[in-house]
C-alpha cells in the first residue's frame, strides 16, 4: 500500500458521524416542546414541510456532515492549519444548535433570521474548506447548504408573516 493512502478506520467515521448528531439532539431538545406548543400556532408559507419531515432530513444530513468531517479528519497530518479547519466546522455546528435556540427556545424569529445568514455563510465557508483539503468532503456540504438555504427562506417567511 502507498505511503500516501490511509486504511478506513471505522472507529473515528463513527465519532464524526455522533459529533454532528450530538448538536443534533441538542437542538432537539430545545425544539420539542416548542413544536406542541408555540410552532402550531404561528402562520407558515404553503411551503412549510410537515414535521415529520424534519428528523429524517436532519438525521441524513448529519450522517453527510460527519461523513465530510472524517474526510477530512482522516487527511488531517496533511492540513497546515487542521486546528483552524476543526474550529470553522465546531462554528457551524454551534452556530447550527444557536437557531433552534433563538427560533424555538426564545421565539426570536427574527434574530434567528439573521443567526441562519451568519450560518449559511459558515456553512459555506465550512464547504470551501473542505473542499480544499477533499473534494468529496466539500461536496457533501452541498445538500446541508441547500436545506438550510431552503430554512433561511422559511424562517423569513415566518417572521413576515408573523408580524405584530
Amino acid at each position: 500500500m502507498s505511503s500516501q493512502k490511509k486504511q478506513f478506520q471505522f472507529a473515528p467515521l463513527l465519532v464524526n458521524i455522533i459529533i454532528p448528531f450530538v448538536f443534533g439532539a441538542l437542538g432537539g431538545w430545545i425544539t420539542v416542546r416548542s413544536v406542541h406548543t408555540w410552532y402550531p400556532g404561528l402562520q407558515k408559507p404553503s411551503f412549510n414541510p410537515p414535521n415529520w419531515l424534519f428528523g429524517p432530513v436532519w438525521s441524513v444530513l448529519f450522517i453527510v456532515i460527519g461523513i465530510s468531517a472524517y474526510l477530512v479528519w482522516s487527511k488531517k497530518d496533511q492540513i497546515a492549519h487542521f486546528p483552524r479547519t476543526v474550529a470553522i466546522y465546531f462554528i457551524q455546528l454551534i452556530l447550527n444548535l444557536g437557531w433552534s435556540f433563538l427560533f424555538f427556545y426564545s421565539h426570536l424569529i427574527g434574530a434567528a433570521l439573521i443567526e441562519i445568514i451568519a450560518l449559511l455563510l459558515v456553512i459555506l465557508i465550512n464547504g470551501i474548506v473542505f473542499y480544499r483539503i477533499s473534494k468529496t468532503a466539500g461536496l457533501l456540504f452541498i445538500p446541508y447548504f441547500l436545506w438550510v438555504s431552503f430554512a433561511a427562506v422559511l424562517t423569513y417567511n415566518i417572521f413576515i408573516l408573523n408580524q405584530v
